[in-house]
């Protein structure tokens, strides 16, 4: 699934960071959320190794409490952190107050001053006083490596088909993704690197 943010979502969120559209050399943008967890993100670290990428790692605080060691295993390998939230909140359904502060308990386990909204879902208040203290990083290219509903193979094609400088692709360091992840991002590495297309972390 290709996502673009409609004209009017872009309008009402003038704050939110899709791509990076005038990346003057060839390059795309992986991140990855919902770790780090323990039994996913070293696999992941090694991968992006293997082929020199780096990547920008959206965490959730919770994991980064429970997992202290991969999270510092991320920032030594030279890759971004980024904050998802402490506990995953979803904007919709909570006050401004709930959501902020999820955000600020995690801001004390992430160092980053980059943020991720967990499923994409927040209100333009919320949005207007998070974007006060964080650069609010969306998306353009989900894998959706998280879904049972889609295949392996579809995976790789939700990724590799829109491909294009600036892109910001989501995957996920998490046990819910593991079957389709370790399947696509091995392939989606190899057709990057054949591409030419260099794999950067968030730096704003």
């Amino acid at each position: 699934m290709y996502f673009s943010a409609p004209d009017f979502i872009r309008k009402m969120f003038p704050m939110l960071i899709w791509s990076f559209p005038e990346e003057e050399t060839k390059s795309v943008f992986l991140t990855f959320d919902d770790g780090p967890t323990s039994e996913i993100t070293p696999w992941v670290l090694d991968k992006l190794d293997e082929f020199g990428a780096k990547a920008t790692f959206f965490c959730l605080g919770k994991n980064v409490e429970q997992h202290p060691n991969e999270y510092r295993m991320i920032i030594n390998r030279g890759h971004a952190v980024g904050n998802h939230s402490y506990s995953h909140i979803k904007g919709w359904g909570n006050s401004v107050s709930a959501y902020i502060q999820d955000f600020d308990l995690a801001s004390e386990f992430i160092d980053s001053n980059l943020v991720r909204p967990p499923y994409g879902r927040l209100t333009p208040n919320q949005a207007k006083i998070l974007n006060e203290r964080y650069k609010l990083i969306m998306w353009d290219i989900l894998s959706r490596d998280y879904s049972m509903a889609i295949s392996r193979r579809g995976c790789v094609k939700n990724v590799v088909k829109h491909l294009r400088t600036g892109a910001i692709i989501v995957f996920h360091d998490s046990l819910k993704a593991r079957r389709n992840l370790k399947y696509a991002l091995p392939r989606v590495l190899e057709t990057l690197k054949k591409e030419n297309y260099e794999c950067k972390k968030i730096e704003l």
